[in-house]
């Protein structure tokens, strides 16, 4: 997920939420990488006779991840940017702190063959890369989505990786691999080898939870929600209890927006109490995949929605607010619930607090419909892969420029100074500059973990660099200092009941549940899918609105005819080779 303005509505806290929101924190991989001015090759090194070598890559001892090239090495690669790329005076995508540390530390040189600003599906990156793979004009080293991954893989192309991650990954980076499971790697394994190595993300960080005013809530003696029928009965309340004391009926119970999904007031988490699962694949009961949205549980989700709109709980404009004008109204202080993830504080509802000092939103787990735990579904949290051409001279190079950086980032020899000077200095976005990284999945859990265990113990020493940073700011707000209202937002992401002592409970109760497809999109998917959502979309909109629920029904047969069924079986072909 990047943050954008607008339709995407994230852009209000894009500094904020830019190293813990999973989507943002993806922020290079693949053809979706984020954006800047077209730079100029990094460093002056060129190939030489003589090999270049690392220390401990001769016989003498252990490879080191982190070991230096000598003499220096240059590698080609290519960058896919955007716009939120900001540089210090002087500096550029091709001349940078990660660049110049890059020669520093590992003595590699990084040249780019070429920098496309425009990132995103359908977008000039990957048209551009596209372009490139079809004429064969590739770089070493090619940052690319899954579906080009699959292409190179079948053209033979690419340098199995498997030996060389083996080796080079550091111990830090192999386990960052696999935090969130091992559905990260295996979605660049084919036939057994490693054709690519993930650009991780955090797939925990994408669970759903509720969020309501609990000022509100309080307000009306309203009891912390437990079932679906809670939240209904608060939804209730909050729209026919003047819960902001001004006399009017000018509030609403929850906030929807009229794409339906995404990480602010959409339905996913509401369907989730149903153990409906939208675009998601999931096992039935014989064992194989099926498509979440054309299940029965999810006619009986859209049925209750219908009924809460009848009732006037929900947002009666939702069908031309995007997430942006959702926000807004949430903003405006006329609405008092709404499902989303765990950066919810950050943006929109700091917006909330500014306008009113007095809000307070507390997030909560997801409640059931039914007797059965309700739990949240998550997709694949990779954000790209890098693959290596097969004649590419240092292959390892790849993995030392990933073991620098997760060590940079939290390891254990970093500092705070040097955390700041790559990540957080002077108010750049410093991280997007290096060409390949890959984000831990328990990163921001920990930090609320290691900041609860400090403000519990009183002991501040362990924090690591980032996580000093994020109690800073939760610091200023508990000490009452004016302006620290963002503060407030990290507090209720990481202080003690923050969004994230929900995920915990999630990762405790091993209520998490992956999407069970994660490999390339198949060809039907590639002719179909499009439509198939917009189709989706439409009729899912027409029933909450009010059209009969046979209407669904009839939406599952339409899928099935125009594509499900055979994405169906190409999925369920995939799954039988794994």
């Amino acid at each position: 997920m990047k943050p954008k303005k607008g339709k995407n509505g994230l852009a209000v806290a894009l500094t904020a939420i830019l190293l813990f929101v999973s989507a943002c924190s993806g922020g290079g991989g693949g053809a979706s990488e984020p954006e800047g001015t077209e730079g100029t090759p990094t460093g002056t090194g060129t190939a030489t006779e003589k090999p270049a070598e690392t220390p401990a890559e001769n016989e003498a001892g252990p490879i080191d991840p982190l070991g230096k090239y000598d003499p220096p090495i240059e590698i080609t690669s290519v960058r896919i940017v955007n716009d939120t790329f900001k540089y210090p005076e002087g500096d550029d995508i091709g001349n940078n702190v990660w660049t110049r540390t890059l020669q520093e530390k590992l003595g590699i040189n990084v040249k780019y063959d070429w920098v496309v600003s425009g990132d995103g599906p359908g977008g000039q990156g990957e048209q551009k890369m596209n372009v490139s793979i079809a004429s064969g004009d590739l770089p070493d080293f090619i940052p690319v989505n899954a579906k080009q991954l699959k292409q190179l893989v079948e053209a033979d192309l690419l340098m199995d990786l498997t030996d060389v991650y083996d080796k080079y990954a550091s111990e830090f980076t192999k386990e960052i691999m696999l935090q969130d499971g091992p559905n990260a790697l295996a979605s660049a394994t084919f036939d057994g080898k490693l054709m690519a190595v993930p650009n991780t993300g955090s797939a925990m960080d994408g669970a759903m939870m509720i969020w309501i005013r609990d000022d509100w809530r309080k307000k009306l003696n309203l009891p912390v929600p437990q079932t679906l029928d809670d939240v209904v009965r608060i939804a209730e309340a909050f729209t026919t209890q003047d819960p902001d004391g001004n006399g009017q009926a000018d509030t609403i119970g929850m906030s929807l927006n009229k794409d339906l999904y995404g990480g602010y007031a959409g339905i996913d988490g509401f369907l989730n109490a149903f153990h409906a699962y939208p675009r998601q694949w999931m096992k039935d009961d014989s064992g194989k995949l099926v498509f979440g949205s054309v299940q029965p549980e999810m006619r009986q989700a859209l049925q209750k929605l219908q009924e809460m709109f009848k009732n006037g709980l929900l947002d009666r404009e939702f069908g031309v607010k995007d997430q942006g004008k959702a926000a807004e109204f949430a903003a405006s202080g006329k609405v008092g619930l709404h499902f989303g993830q765990m950066w919810n504080p950050l943006w929109p509802l700091v917006d909330s607090k500014k306008n009113d000092p007095a809000a307070e939103w507390q997030s909560y787990p997801l409640v059931s419909a039914d007797a059965e735990p309700a739990q949240p579904r998550v997709g694949l949290a990779v954000g790209g892969y890098y693959a290596v051409l097969k004649e590419a001279k240092h292959p390892e190079a790849l993995l030392k420029i990933m073991n620098l950086f997760t060590e940079t980032g939290w390891g254990e020899s970093t500092t705070p100074d040097n955390y700041a000077a790559h990540f957080t200095s002077d108010g750049f976005e410093k991280h997007k500059y290096i060409p390949f990284q890959t984000w831990p999945a328990r990163k921001n859990l920990d930090i609320h973990l290691h900041i609860t265990e400090a403000m519990n113990s009183g002991d501040f020493s362990k924090l690591n660099p980032e996580e000093q940073n994020n109690y800073q700011q939760i610091d200023a707000f508990l000490k009452g200092e004016a302006g620290s209202e963002i503060g407030w937002a990290y507090n209720q992401v990481f202080g003690k009941e923050g969004s994230f002592k929900v995920i915990d409970q999630y990762v405790n109760d091993g209520s998490l549940l992956q999407n069970e497809f994660f490999g390339a999109p198949t060809p039907t998917m590639v002719d179909k899918d499009a439509t198939l959502q917009k189709m989706e979309l439409e009729v899912f909109t027409k029933i909450i609105l009010g059209d009969p629920i046979d209407l669904f029904d009839k939406f599952v047969e339409d899928w099935k005819k125009l594509g499900g069924d055979a994405m169906t079986q190409e999925v369920n072909d995939w799954y039988a080779s794994k």
